[in-house]
């Protein structure tokens, strides 16, 4: 007689022969490559990529790229043509991308053309919260009716980048011109204070403690560093060179920060120095951090030539690389076991 045991493996065997996509299981790394106009799917535990979805555009492409927490869909706001401040078209569009079947499934259309940069799944309100920069502000998505719920003013130009607290209660955006952080009430949706950086900002993080905000000078190599309990600037961290993307580890411990000179600083969140620099391929954006604080991804763009990915092991400051697309940028780790992706 058959156990009801060997039934479940009989039938999950079967299940695998007849849809192997659907048991092929993983973490994935997304990564938005301006260049190709697409997406790479890396499988980091591969170490290698493993498909490409297309944005189907030919005159704009996406920066940047958010993971619902459950690892299954994929949010990409289309920027438009060009650099930020710089002329061009302009976007008004965001794609939303089934990461399991590979397609895009939706889309949410901000109206008129904003330059939608960073999104931000946000799990306590869950909500999509996006730069909208030529509105000054940051817009508020539902990902179940992809419709605009919502609207925060952040008081500047050019709001490029969003982090928001653990708690999902406040938020900050770096302002490139004029060179400032926005406070933001998430909850209240509305402006609390703006903190003066200087001529020019780039990026901002969060230290996964909530204690500190960072955000990178772009008139000298310095890393401001912010009191979330004064929202005013506690210290300043020499760089070896212009920083720009930045990520803390689980354990509050470190910063690691992408440098012009083509490396990553390391700074010690208690002496506030730099305490080693790894070098990566060319041009170093965007840095994320797994969940068990093991390894952190740096994209990297090298020319015109094909993007890499620098994969940092956190345990002895090891690197290896990865190969993604053309003009590699934005990245977003999925990291939910019941993603399924087809080989």
């Amino acid at each position: 007689m058959t156990t009801p045991k060997f039934s479940l493996v009989c039938c999950a065997v079967l299940l695998c022969w007849l849809a192997p996509s659907l048991c092929a299981q993983q973490p994935l790394l997304v990564v938005v490559n301006q260049g190709d106009r697409n997406l790479s799917l890396i499988d980091p535990a591969a170490g290698k990529e493993i498909a490409t979805i297309s944005e189907n555009l030919v005159e704009v492409h996406g920066h940047e790229v958010a993971v619902s927490p459950d690892g299954r869909t994929a949010y990409v706001p289309i920027y438009g043509s060009s650099g930020v401040g710089q002329p061009g078209i302009d976007g008004h569009e965001m794609y939303v991308i089934d990461l399991p079947s590979r397609k895009i499934t939706g889309k949410v259309d901000f109206g008129s053309g904003v330059r939608p940069h960073c999104v931000i799944y946000e799990p306590h309100s869950k909500m999509l919260y996006v730069t909208t920069e030529l509105k000054n502000s940051i817009t508020i998505v539902d990902p179940k009716t992809l419709k605009i719920v919502g609207e925060i003013p952040t008081g500047a130009p050019q709001s490029h980048m969003l982090a928001i607290t653990s708690d999902g209660r406040t938020g900050y955006t770096a302002n490139v011109v004029p060179g400032s952080v926005s406070v933001l009430d998430i909850p209240g949706r509305k402006l609390l204070t703006t903190i003066p950086i200087s001529a020019a900002s780039q990026r901002i993080a969060i230290s996964a403690d909530n204690k500190w905000v960072f955000t990178s000078d772009q008139t000298k190599p310095q890393l401001a560093v912010i009191d979330s309990s004064t929202n005013k600037i506690k210290t300043w961290v020499p760089l070896p060179d212009l920083g720009y993307g930045a990520a803390s580890t689980p354990d509050s411990k470190f910063l690691l920060v992408s440098s012009k000179n083509n490396t990553v600083a390391v700074v010690d969140l208690a002496s506030w120095k730099v305490v080693r620099t790894i070098p990566v391929p060319g041009a170093p954006q965007e840095i994320v951090i797994s969940r068990n604080g093991k390894f952190a991804y740096v994209s990297c763009i090298p020319g015109k030539t094909p993007g890499q990915i620098a994969v940092i092991n956190l345990s002895d400051w090891s690197t290896s690389n990865i190969t993604a697309g053309v003009g590699a940028d934005g990245l977003a780790l999925s990291e939910d076991e019941s993603v399924t992706v087809g080989k």
